[in-house]
């Protein structure tokens, strides 16, 4: 690596429920959305962008296609610029974080956005396998050979944050507990507009007429443990709720990754710098643990100890998770989803990466903070971490 990456104006959407407020949004103009506030709020020629790389899981039906393409197209973004679309689960567009700052540190690009969008509502979890499942085409992702190394017949990730949960002793109360505590953080984040200057507004058609959504849909400002608690648990004997797992979530978000030559060339203003980054992989049943070793490799080769980090984000996909993490690291709870997670304000899948980078930043820089670090679980048993460095 030879040059430094930094990150300009992240920014996302407000998280929309399953069939809420961002529904009618077409998934490549709700992506446009938040490339556009990218160049608006920057400053930056749009011509000048030199790449797209944009994270989506369910890359079926308006996600299908060349989706990160569509989305160029479908902004104000010039048609002279490329575009991908890549999925590493649920990491996928903090994957793009990382790739675009591979560009950048190679001296390849100068200006390039990475972004993640996803309409849980549109294009359903698992669509892109089931939709063949019932044309009865293929038999699936999961070949037999696969089956046969690890005596499985599928790859669950509800069944792996169950395994997470029995491995570190974390009971249903505990789990209640801190998905409470998700949504009170959240609530109170949202109350002090902490949000604000991540959030792109979003024009969304009402019963009242035309109205911009600025507010997560998942929060739940009147949560207590006693309704978490009531939810009915997914599987008998269990500990894992819908009430203390990620929401499923509509929502878009973006960062332009530039070089400090665009930096000067631009007139750009950076609100961070990527210290370091590491992808790894371990068990694909468990599937969820991988972000404990993948933090504690990211760490080592920053030069780093756990608690030379200011603020950490890890993705809520189920409560089972960060607790684990919070245990294995011996990391301190005051400083993990300061601003809640993904139980409160939803996990849009392929949009999660620059949605938590997005969170963390303005987070770390509202804080007068330095270090965050940012780590996702992901199917397959994958993880990624990136370090952080406010400015």
């Amino acid at each position: 690596m030879t040059a430094d990456a930094y990150i300009v104006e992240p920014v996302r959407t407000a998280g929309g429920r399953r069939n809420g407020r961002l529904a009618n949004w077409h998934p490549a103009d709700l992506a446009a959305e938040v490339l556009n506030a990218v160049v608006d709020r920057s400053g930056i020629d749009p011509a000048a962008v030199q790449d797209v790389i944009l994270g989506c899981v369910t890359q079926a039906g308006e996600q299908s296609f060349a989706f990160a393409r569509n989305a160029v197209l479908a902004s104000k973004l010039p048609e002279s610029v490329p575009a991908v679309t890549i999925d590493r689960q649920c990491g996928s567009s903090q994957q793009a974080v990382q790739f675009a700052a591979q560009s950048i540190m190679s001296g390849t690009q100068d200006v390039v956005i990475a972004a993640g969008a996803e309409s849980m509502t549109r294009v359903p979890m698992f669509s892109n396998l089931t939709l063949h499942q019932k044309a009865e085409i293929g038999t699936g992702p999961v070949s037999d050979r696969i089956k046969t190394r690890y005596g499985v017949e599928e790859f669950s990730q509800f069944l792996g944050a169950e395994m997470l949960a029995k491995k570190y002793r974390l009971d249903r109360e505990s789990l209640d507990r801190y998905a409470l505590q998700s949504h009170q953080r959240a609530a109170a984040a949202a109350r002090s507009g902490a949000f604000s200057k991540e959030i792109v507004p979003i024009a969304v058609t009402t019963q009242d007429g035309v109205i911009s959504h600025e507010q997560d849909e998942g929060i739940r400002f009147d949560a207590t443990l006693e309704s978490i608690s009531a939810v009915k648990l997914l599987r008998e004997g269990g500990v894992i709720s819908a009430a203390n797992a990620s929401q499923i979530c509509d929502g878009a978000s973006a960062a332009l990754i530039v070089s400090e030559r665009a930096l000067k060339r631009y007139s750009l203003k950076p609100l961070a710098r990527i210290q370091t980054f590491i992808v790894t992989a371990g068990d694909p049943v468990i599937m969820l643990e991988e972000p404990i070793r993948a933090t504690r490799l990211a760490l080592q080769r920053a030069g780093l100890r756990i608690d030379d980090i200011d603020l950490y984000e890890v993705n809520e996909a189920f409560a089972s998770v960060p607790l684990a993490w919070l245990q294995a690291l011996e990391a301190d709870p005051s400083k993990l989803n300061v601003n809640g997670g993904a139980i409160a304000l939803g996990h849009p899948l392929g949009s999660s990466g620059t949605k938590l980078m997005a969170t963390l930043v303005h987070a770390l820089r509202a804080r007068n903070k330095r270090y965050g670090l940012q780590t996702m679980c992901e199917g397959g048993g994958m993880a990624n971490v990136t370090v952080y460095e406010a400015l």
